[in-house]
Parts: C-alpha cells; structure tokens; sequence
C-alpha cells in the first residue's frame, strides 16, 4: 500500500538506476560485473546513458547522486541534459567530476556553466530558460592509460522539483505519524564544533564541515564507519578522525567546502549505503523514513532564533533528524553545537519545517543498508 501524497503546490519525483539491473539504456565501452558497470577490455573510457526519465510536471531544478567505486587514477563523470516530450530540451551539462580519493583526481563540481536553457549552481542543474518535463544522465567511467583497474557505477538517480510552492506543504498526520511520534533513533552524537581551525586544505573544520559530520553519525549509526586503518594519515588524531576522514572524501575543490550533497552520499555510498540525495514535501514524509528506522540529514537555512534552540544565522546546514516527540516535534541531532552533550536539540515542529522547505527545498540525504527497505513512496514518488 503507498502513502497518499500530501496535497501540495510542490511536485517533487525521484528516480534512480541499480546497476547492472537497471541496463535499460546503452552503455559504451562497458561490461556488468556483479558490482556493477565497469570499463570492458583495455579502453580508458566508457559512458552509460539512462533512458529518460519523464517526470510529469515543469522542473525548476534537478540534483543528480550516485554510488561508485574508483581505484586511485581513475575517476568519474555525470552529466545531465534536460528534456521534453520526445526529445532532449537542453544541452548536457557536467555537475561532477568524482574521485573516491583525491591522491591523483581532484574531485570537483564544475563551474561556470550557463546558457539560455539552464545554469549549474555546484550540486544542482537550474532550468531557467527550456520547457523541461523531465531529465537524462549520461556517466562516463575514465582512468589512467594502462591501468589495469576500472572505476565501477552501482547506482545513479537524481530528483527533480517543480517550482517553489506558494501554499501549504502537507497535512499534519499521515500514515507513518503515530509510529514515528515518541521515537528516537540512538544516533551518535558529533560536533563539527571540536574541529575548528583544522585541516584548512579541506575547509576547516569548525563552522563549515556540518554536512560531513552529520554523514559520519549516520554511517555510524549503522555501523558502517570506516576503518581506523582508513584514517590513521590524521594526526594528530584530534577529537575525531573519522570526520576529518570524512571532510577530505566529501571536499569538492571548486566550491571550496565539504557540503556538496551527492558528494557526501557517494562518500556514504563508499560504506556499503545504498545512498542518494532527494527532497521531501513535509515533515509527515519524514515520519516514515523515523517509522523505518532510518535517520535523515535534512538542510536548513534560518536566522538566530527563528527556529527556538538554534540561535545562530545560517544560509545554509545540515543536521540529522533522529525522531519527534510524542507531539510530533523534530528531535535532532545539531552537529553545530559546541560539544558532543549538547548534539541532541528539540525544536518546533512549525518552525523547523518552514525553514527547511525555504532553505534547501526540503533537500535530504537518505543513508542504508540495502537491506533495509525504504518505506512505501507517496504516489508521486520522491523516494
């Protein structure tokens, strides 16, 4: 059975490809392995091309994500184009050029794009100009002359958003409400806080690694965090040198930070997460991600004190919602707090969901374990 879409202004639809399954489009220069796409024979590249995926209402934005592998020298490239009807309605446009490590690929987001149809801002394809109804993305593997190894694509998807709305998200209950209400997932507490000043090469940690610190208490929660062997080049080890991992696999060097959104779930993808980006149209959808027992990484934008508890200005942060009160108010796991006792905030439920459909659109990182199902998608389906 699928939850009732909440009635709304907003159309919102998600789709993505497993690989090899998902072959449901050419691929050039590539074989199935039973991890996924990879380059076949001795060729340097090789490109799949989904089919397109038509969405049903007028996109204003499109965010791609992706899980790969890619051995040191190789790497990988996603593009999308816009399209209409029967046949593409923009150019390809280049939102990544993603390394699983950064030894000998700098992993980097792609700017100054811009025509008359759309514009790449970082992690997000704009249309501005084209009549778009749906979208396609096109991956191409790469590596080294002679290299014997080959980058491997497992998934790609990208949600697509209609305009802004103008009236209401939602209603106040939904299905998943009476489970979800006075559940708290036992998700880590972490402080981007304790990392001020460092690692200046990958951001700096205090004020700017939120996106990279929420991911690590995911993968935590699921048990998932990398090796300490992966981490032992921190030192000194500091307060935590699995964020510090973290900032340095998520940091896109074109945008200078560590919080482009598919960056950190293709960091999370490394992990063994089946982990893409999406965006939701209220806090009922949230509910049943809690209903599931799966925590969300949510994105804000607010003044100090717009949201009571969070008394400082932000353009834009990521915290984990780990559950709701018993009334429905978000508990979440601020990582922008000054120490790991005082992660854990609870804020009005109202005031939280306006800031975070204004701010990021209702953008979330959804991180799991493929074994654990996902909850049963709204009739438009956003997941």
């Amino acid at each position: 059975m699928t939850i009732a879409a909440p009635p709304t202004r907003r159309d919102i639809a998600y789709r993505g490809f497993h690989l090899p399954a998902d072959t449901t489009a050419g691929g050039d220069g590539l074989l199935a392995t039973d991890r996924g796409l990879a380059l076949d024979g001795a060729g340097e590249r090789g490109t799949w091309t989904s089919p397109p995926v038509r969405v049903g209402f007028p996109v204003a934005e499109v965010v791609p994500s992706w899980t790969a592998d890619s051995p040191d020298g190789c790497w990988i490239e996603i593009e999308l184009r816009g399209w209409h009807g029967d046949a593409p309605a923009t150019d390809w446009y280049r939102l990544a050029r993603w390394a699983a490590d950064d030894h000998a690929v700098r992993r980097t987001s792609v700017p100054g794009q811009r025509d008359g149809d759309a514009r790449v801002d970082t992690d997000t394809l704009i249309v501005t100009g084209a009549t778009v109804s749906g979208w396609q993305a096109r991956v191409t593997l790469c590596r080294p002359t002679g290299t014997p190894t080959s980058p491997v694509l497992r998934s790609i998807g990208a949600v697509a958003t209609g305009p802004t709305p103008t009236g209401p998200t939602g209603p106040e209950h939904g299905a998943d409400s009476a489970a979800a209400r006075g559940r708290v997932l036992d998700v880590p507490r972490y402080s981007q806080r304790l990392h001020a000043g460092q690692y200046p090469q990958w951001g700096g940690g205090g004020d700017s690694w939120c996106s990279p610190t929420c991911t690590s208490m995911v993968l935590a929660y699921w048990g998932a965090e990398p090796a300490p062997e992966r981490y032992a080049w921190v030192q000194p080890s500091g307060p935590r040198p699995v964020v510090v991992h973290a900032a340095r696999h998520c940091y896109d060097h074109a945008y200078a930070g560590a919080g482009n959104w598919p960056f950190n779930t293709a960091y999370a993808g490394l992990h063994g997460m089946d982990a893409f980006v999406t965006r939701l149209r209220s806090l009922v959808e949230a509910e049943a991600f809690v209903a599931a027992g799966i925590p969300l990484i949510v994105s804000a934008a607010f003044r100090a004190d717009e949201v009571p508890g969070l008394a400082y200005d932000t353009g834009g942060h990521l915290m984990v919602l780990v559950g709701f009160t018993t009334d429905g108010d978000p508990v979440l796991n601020d990582p922008y707090a000054p120490d790991d006792d005082s992660v854990r905030r609870t804020v009005p439920r109202g005031r939280f969901e306006a800031v975070w459909q204004r701010g990021s659109g209702g953008v979330a990182y959804v991180l799991r374990p493929p074994s654990v199902p996902l909850p049963p998608p709204p009739a438009q389906a956003n997941w």
